[in-house]
């Protein structure tokens, strides 16, 4: 995954040249790119609170970015509905590593202060710096977003001011995902369970996650607006995002007791049942257990929960595997990770559905390998080399497959499969709908990954020998005699072997030019008859392959199908290449006619001939 980070400042600049700058100026830093007004708070309405904007240092003596230390009790909500986001900063303090990337230590309020901080966010296999300048929204000089528990403290409040830049405005944090914030903090991989439907081995599920150090969060759903952020007798809320901070199993009367803890970012309400702070139950276990799990433990939101109580109270679960590289040395297990990125064109890759079953096989197609059975797993099969054809699809099911299509803006599923070959194909739910797309795999033990047809070469047969005028066949001496009709003429006409004809408009200049440089090996700037009897020979092999796919007899193939035709006529193309052909050659139906497709397999057959293995790099210089 990318380590450096790239600027969003609108003027390229990065924090340091323009932290220097306001040094050298004497001048604080504002902000052209998020200034502080109306708009950067909300963009729907107008603002409901008379906001006055204000460094930290005009609202503390003695300001300071971070104190003792950045930890889940420096993050206490505001007015601001962005529970969630709350939630996601909560569980990235645990991760000190990956928090001093998104919090970079090398500002603060000493000598090098100018009013001008930065936060990194992962998004699109980015890391992003964010520049914001230091003012925030107040109200009789009190914070009113997020902030921390020490009035003096201004770290969080600055990561939400960057996160609200990226993401446009501070109303644009109003509801969200905390999956999604945790990948924005991480470059992690997220998913969801619900808690009534999870599978029996949720809990191990959830413990591995949490020692491979991955960031995860809980909620209850809400049946009405009227319900959102009630408080349960119980003391949990609903519509409210929490942190889930850590998982323990303790002996309790002879048996084994699964414990969850979880945070409510607010650092207040707490559930009041069964394992909370001052419950019975603590008393039973032993004194040792007890000081070790309950270490710190206050009126801090935080609290201890059975996990069969958990599940009966919490509805969605939200994990996010970190990727090795934002991982500590000290992360008991660690996830193997590959990554493909991709996307769909329209006429070549964007194949839709398996419901497009014509299409559906034009797909990105990437296999995985894998060797070992995972951790408490074992047990599909096929092997796979070169981009699979539509038959294959249309007889093999699929053996793992995400649940739904929907609009949102990753998907990502858990499977349990044997060690075997596999092929993953992405796709939109409808054909011809362009996008880019970055697949990852996140798998216990170590998998082979490769893309599918990636392959770029050819298997042109030879020429045939010349042959002399008396030992021709009549086929010959008929085409002899028509190209001495023709010789010296455009040739606007063809006689096809098959008997059907081919509706089009004659060849174009450009396909001529194109035969001609590749059948004239004397460089005479003509094609003598041998050397048109060659060409002839590969013409009608090219008019049979379009003929096949030109189903409707239209005169046109789909582009859809330029794969498998070129394949047919012995050359083998990257998903990269065909991309580009379809956009060259496809019209706006993704129809290719047959002097397009003419020009398309000479030129191909031409550098082929020519550059042979350096055929790729020339290709994707031209």
């Amino acid at each position: 995954m990318p380590t450096k980070s790239i600027s969003t400042q609108g003027d390229g600049k990065t924090f340091e040249q323009l932290r220097q700058e306001c040094l050298q100026k004497k001048k604080l830093f504002e902000d052209p790119d998020f200034p502080a007004c109306d708009s950067s708070l909300y963009y729907s309405q107008s603002v409901p609170i008379n906001f006055e904007w204000k460094r930290p240092g005009e609202l503390c003596e003695n300001p300071e970015f971070i104190v003792g230390g950045a930890d889940r009790t420096d993050i206490c909500q505001g007015a601001l509905g962005d529970c969630w986001l709350l939630a996601a900063i909560a569980s990235l303090t645990l991760h000190k590593e990956t928090l001093a990337r998104v919090v970079p230590n090398d500002q603060g309020f000493d000598r090098s202060y100018a009013g001008i901080f930065h936060f990194q966010f992962w998004q699109h296999n980015r890391w992003l710096d964010v520049v914001v300048d230091d003012r925030l929204p107040a109200v009789r000089n009190r914070l009113v977003l997020l902030h921390s528990a020490s009035n003096n403290e201004f770290w969080s409040a600055l990561l939400e001011k960057a996160y609200a830049k990226l993401n446009g405005s501070y109303e644009s944090l109003k509801g969200g995902s905390t999956l999604e914030a945790m990948e924005d903090f991480t470059g992690g991989v997220g998913e969801t369970y619900e808690t009534k439907s999870a599978p029996t081995d949720l809990f191990n599920i959830m413990k591995k996650a949490y020692d491979r150090g991955s960031m995860m969060g809980c909620s209850i759903d809400i049946t009405s607006s009227a319900e959102s952020e009630a408080q349960t007798a119980s003391g949990l809320v609903k519509g409210h995002a929490y942190s889930i901070t850590g998982l323990e199993e303790v002996n309790y009367r002879g048996k084994k007791v699964k414990l969850i803890r979880i945070r409510n970012p607010w650092g207040q309400v707490e559930w009041n049942g069964a394992w909370s702070d001052e419950s019975r139950e603590w008393n039973v276990i032993d004194s040792s257990e007890k000081k070790r799990i309950l270490q710190n433990s206050m009126d801090d939101g935080e609290f201890w929960m059975e996990f069969e109580d958990f599940k009966a109270n919490y509805d969605k679960i939200e994990i996010c595997n970190l990727t090795p590289d934002s991982l500590t040395d000290e992360t008991k297990r660690k996830w193997e990770v590959n990554m493909f990125e991709g996307n769909w064109i329209r006429g070549s890759t964007a194949g839709g559905c398996r419901n497009f079953i014509d299409t559906f096989w034009t797909n990105p197609q990437f296999k995985l390998t894998l060797l070992h059975a995972d951790d408490n797993n074992d047990k599909l099969h096929a092997t796979y080399e070169d981009h699979l054809g539509k038959d294959f699809f249309r007889y093999n099911g699929s053996k793992a497959r995400s649940k739904t299509y929907i609009n949102v803006r990753e998907i990502s599923e858990r499977f349990t499969l044997p060690p075997g070959n596999y092929l993953l194909v992405p796709t939109t739910f409808q054909p011809h709908d362009e996008a880019d797309f970055i697949i990852r795999i996140f798998s216990e033990k170590a998998a082979g990954t490769m893309e599918m047809g990636n392959t770029v070469d050819a298997d042109l047969p030879d020429p045939p020998m010349p042959s002399l005028p008396e030992e021709e066949t009549d086929e010959e001496k008929e085409l002899r005699r028509m190209f001495e009709k023709i010789a010296g003429f455009v040739m606007m006409f063809l006689s096809f072997p098959s008997g059907r004809e081919i509706k089009f408009d004659g060849l174009s200049l450009n396909t001529c030019h194109s035969i001609i440089n590749l059948m004239d090996v004397d460089n005479s700037g003509q094609l003598e008859f041998q050397e048109f009897k060659v060409f002839w020979e590969k013409m009608k092999k090219w008019i049979m392959l379009f003929i096949s796919y030109d189903t409707d007899r239209s005169g046109k193939m789909s582009s859809y199908e330029l794969r498998i035709a070129l394949k047919a006529a012995g050359m083998h193309l990257n998903t990269k290449l065909l991309q580009l052909l379809g956009l060259r050659f496809a019209d706006e139906n993704y129809d290719i006619d047959f002097d397009d497709y003419l020009t398309c397999i000479i030129r191909l057959e031409n550098m082929f001939s020519e550059y042979q293995g350096t055929f790729l790099l020339l290709s994707m210089n031209v």
